[in-house]
C-alpha cells in the first residue's frame, strides 16, 4: 500500500502535530510504501516572508529527521523540487468544477480567519489532489477537518478518469485516532492559530511555563476529578505509559492529586521523552548538507514518481 502525508512549513511544529500527524506518519513507515513532503508551495497562500519560509522548509525537516524518520524507508522531499506537481494540477484543474471548491471548508475557514482571498488559496484543493494522485497514492490519512481535501481528490480522478480514462488511482482517506485531535493550554486543538501550543523542540524553561499554564478547573487537591473531562491529564496520557495513565487516572477518580503536581508530571514527561530526538535534531543541525541531500534524493524518488503519471495524463489528455 502507498500512503501519502504532507505537512507545511507554517512555523514552528509542536505537540499537536507530534501526535496528530508526525508519530502516525513514522509508525507508517513499518508496512507501508510511505511518500511524505514539505508542503511549501501550499504554504505561499499564507507565508509571504521568504526568509522565514526557508527557515520554517529546514525546521520541519529536521524536525521529522530528529523523531525517527528514515529516508530509506520513507520518500521525504520538498514539494517545490517537484515541478511537475504543478503541470499535474492545471491539468486536472480542467476538470475540476467551480462548486466543488466552493463547498470546500478550509477556504471559507481561512477568509473567516482574516486570510486575504486569492486564487491560490481558492484552487488549494486542485494541488492538494496533485500532491495525493501524482504519486497514485492509496491511501491518505488525515484528521478530520481535512477529510474533505481527499474526498475532493476523489472527485476528481474519477471526473479525469470517465472524461479521459483510466488514468489515477481513487485514494482513500484515513482518519486519525484518539490522538488525532491534541488540547491546546486552554482545551481548545493545539494549534497555532489559537496561540496555545508547546513547542516540540522549544526551550525547556519557556516550555515548563506553557505547561504551568495548561487551563484547569477550579477543583481542589482532594476532590475527586473526571480525567476523561481533564485536557491535562488528555496530554498526559499521550506521553505516559499504559500502567501511568492508569494509575494517574485512579488517583483523580479517588482525590487527593493536585493539577499542580499534574502539570510537573508532565513536564519531565516531555523533558525525558524528547531528549533522544532532541540530542539527534542537533546532530542534523550540525551537518546541514546531510539535510538537504535526503530532501533532494527524496525529491528526486518523487519525481520519477510523478513523471510516469504525468506522461499518462498527458497522453490521455491529447498533448502527447
Amino acid at each position: 500500500m502507498r500512503i501519502l502525508s504532507g505537512i507545511q512549513p507554517s512555523g514552528t511544529l509542536h505537540l499537536g502535530n507530534y501526535f496528530g500527524m508526525m508519530k502516525p506518519c513514522l509508525d507508517y513507515q513499518a508496512g507501508a510504501e510511505k511518500f511524505l513532503f514539505i508542503a511549501d508551495y501550499h504554504a505561499l497562500t499564507t507565508v509571504r516572508d521568504p526568509a522565514a519560509l526557508r527557515v520554517n522548509v529546514r525546521n520541519v525537516a529536521l524536525d521529522f529527521l530528529a523523531c525517527g524518520l528514515d529516508p530509506e524507508r520513507t520518500v521525504f522531499y520538498r514539494q517545490s523540487d517537484v515541478p511537475e506537481v504543478q503541470e499535474l494540477t492545471w491539468l486536472l484543474s480542467v476538470v475540476t468544477p467551480m462548486g466543488l471548491l466552493e463547498r470546500c471548508h478550509s477556504y471559507k475557514d481561512k477568509l473567516a480567519k482574516g486570510i486575504p482571498a486569492s486564487h491560490a488559496l481558492f484552487a488549494y484543493p486542485v494541488l492538494m489532489s496533485a500532491d495525493i494522485l501524482g504519486v497514485q497514492s492509496d491511501a491518505v490519512p488525515v484528521g478530520q477537518d481535512q477529510k474533505q481535501h481527499v474526498e475532493v481528490a476523489r472527485d476528481i480522478a474519477i471526473k479525469f478518469n470517465n472524461a479521459f480514462g483510466e488514468v489515477f488511482k481513487v485514494p482513500e482517506p484515513v482518519i486519525g485516532g484518539a490522538a488525532a485531535v491534541v488540547p491546546g493550554l486552554d482545551g481548545q486543538k493545539m494549534s497555532k492559530s489559537y496561540h496555545n501550543t508547546i513547542d516540540l523542540f522549544g526551550d525547556l524553561k519557556e516550555t515548563k511555563k506553557r505547561v504551568m499554564r495548561i487551563v484547569t478547573d477550579s477543583k481542589t487537591v482532594d476532590e475527586p476529578k473526571d480525567p476523561d473531562a481533564c485536557n491535562l491529564f488528555a496530554l498526559y496520557r499521550l506521553l505516559a505509559s499504559d500502567a501511568e495513565r492508569d494509575d494517574l487516572a485512579a488517583r483523580y477518580r479517588a482525590g487527593g492529586v493536585g493539577y499542580g503536581e499534574v502539570k510537573k508530571m508532565l513536564f519531565e514527561k516531555i523533558a525525558s521523552g524528547f531528549e533522544p530526538f532532541r540530542r539527534r535534531r542537533g546532530e542534523f543541525e550540525r551537518d546541514p548538507g546531510r539535510v538537504e541531500d535526503v530532501l533532494r534524493a527524496g525529491a528526486a524518488r518523487a519525481r520519477a514518481e510523478l513523471k510516469k503519471t504525468l506522461q499518462m495524463a498527458r497522453q490521455a489528455i491529447g498533448l502527447e
